[in-house]
Protein backbone atom coordinates (compact mmCIF):
# COMPACT_ATOMS: atom_id res chain seq x y z
CA UNK A 1 0.00 0.00 0.00
CA UNK A 2 1.63 3.58 -1.24
CA UNK A 3 1.75 5.98 1.97
CA UNK A 4 -0.53 9.17 1.71
CA UNK A 5 1.31 12.20 0.46
CA UNK A 6 2.13 14.87 3.36
CA UNK A 7 2.68 18.32 2.54
CA UNK A 8 6.05 19.76 0.98
CA UNK A 9 8.23 22.53 0.60
CA UNK A 10 10.89 22.68 -1.83
CA UNK A 11 14.06 23.87 -0.28
CA UNK A 12 17.65 24.10 -1.67
CA UNK A 13 21.18 25.74 -1.08
CA UNK A 14 21.83 29.05 -2.55
CA UNK A 15 25.03 27.96 -5.07
CA UNK A 16 27.62 31.28 -4.06
CA UNK A 17 26.65 31.07 -0.59
CA UNK A 18 25.60 27.89 0.43
CA UNK A 19 22.87 29.31 2.78
CA UNK A 20 19.72 27.41 3.09
CA UNK A 21 16.78 28.71 0.20
CA UNK A 22 13.11 27.66 -0.36
CA UNK A 23 11.27 27.82 -3.59
CA UNK A 24 8.37 30.46 -2.99
CA UNK A 25 4.95 30.26 -5.34
CA UNK A 26 5.91 33.51 -7.39
CA UNK A 27 9.48 31.37 -8.62
CA UNK A 28 11.93 33.02 -5.78
CA UNK A 29 14.31 31.77 -3.93
CA UNK A 30 13.49 33.25 -0.28
CA UNK A 31 15.76 32.65 3.02
CA UNK A 32 12.38 32.54 4.99
CA UNK A 33 10.90 29.01 5.60
CA UNK A 34 7.29 30.69 6.22
CA UNK A 35 7.34 31.99 2.50
CA UNK A 36 8.06 28.82 1.20
CA UNK A 37 4.88 27.99 -1.33
CA UNK A 38 3.16 24.91 0.69
CA UNK A 39 2.65 21.57 -1.57
CA UNK A 40 -0.26 19.41 -1.05
CA UNK A 41 -0.63 17.71 -4.33
CA UNK A 42 2.08 14.87 -4.86
CA UNK A 43 2.09 15.79 -8.57
CA UNK A 44 2.80 19.65 -8.35
CA UNK A 45 5.51 18.70 -5.98
CA UNK A 46 7.85 16.59 -8.37
CA UNK A 47 7.48 19.53 -11.12
CA UNK A 48 8.29 21.95 -8.77
CA UNK A 49 11.19 19.71 -7.84
CA UNK A 50 12.15 19.78 -11.42
CA UNK A 51 11.85 23.28 -11.65
CA UNK A 52 13.97 23.65 -8.69
CA UNK A 53 16.53 21.35 -10.33
CA UNK A 54 16.92 23.04 -13.85
CA UNK A 55 18.12 26.46 -11.65
CA UNK A 56 21.78 24.43 -11.39
CA UNK A 57 23.14 28.36 -11.63
CA UNK A 58 21.09 29.54 -8.78
CA UNK A 59 20.82 26.17 -6.20
CA UNK A 60 22.54 22.88 -5.02
CA UNK A 61 20.43 20.13 -3.95
CA UNK A 62 17.28 20.67 -3.68
CA UNK A 63 14.81 18.52 -2.54
CA UNK A 64 10.93 18.30 -1.10
CA UNK A 65 10.85 18.47 3.11
CA UNK A 66 7.25 17.79 4.83
CA UNK A 67 5.90 20.99 6.33
CA UNK A 68 2.60 22.14 7.84
CA UNK A 69 -0.06 24.93 7.53
CA UNK A 70 1.13 27.33 10.14
CA UNK A 71 -0.04 30.62 11.33
CA UNK A 72 2.09 32.24 9.20
CA UNK A 73 2.96 30.19 6.49
CA UNK A 74 4.61 26.58 6.05
CA UNK A 75 6.41 25.65 9.56
CA UNK A 76 8.94 22.69 9.27
CA UNK A 77 7.75 18.69 10.76
CA UNK A 78 11.15 17.58 11.39
CA UNK A 79 14.01 18.81 13.74
CA UNK A 80 16.31 18.61 10.82
CA UNK A 81 14.32 21.65 8.73
CA UNK A 82 14.05 23.30 12.02
CA UNK A 83 17.69 23.79 12.69
CA UNK A 84 18.47 24.22 9.23
CA UNK A 85 15.51 27.61 9.30
CA UNK A 86 18.05 28.99 11.84
CA UNK A 87 21.25 28.81 9.77
CA UNK A 88 24.26 28.10 10.40
CA UNK A 89 26.08 27.81 13.99
CA UNK A 90 27.57 31.08 14.84
CA UNK A 91 30.09 29.89 17.55
CA UNK A 92 33.23 27.50 17.09
CA UNK A 93 33.40 24.46 16.65
CA UNK A 94 34.81 21.61 14.45
CA UNK A 95 36.80 23.09 11.70
CA UNK A 96 35.50 26.96 12.86
CA UNK A 97 37.61 25.95 15.82
CA UNK A 98 40.50 25.26 13.89
CA UNK A 99 40.38 28.00 11.28
CA UNK A 100 40.24 30.37 14.64
CA UNK A 101 43.18 29.13 16.50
Amino acid sequence: MSRRFTPKIVTANRLREGDVVYLTVDDRWSAFHHEAELIEDEAHAQLRLLHAAAQKLLVVGPYLADARLGPNGPEPTHFREEFRTRGPSNYNHGKQADLAS
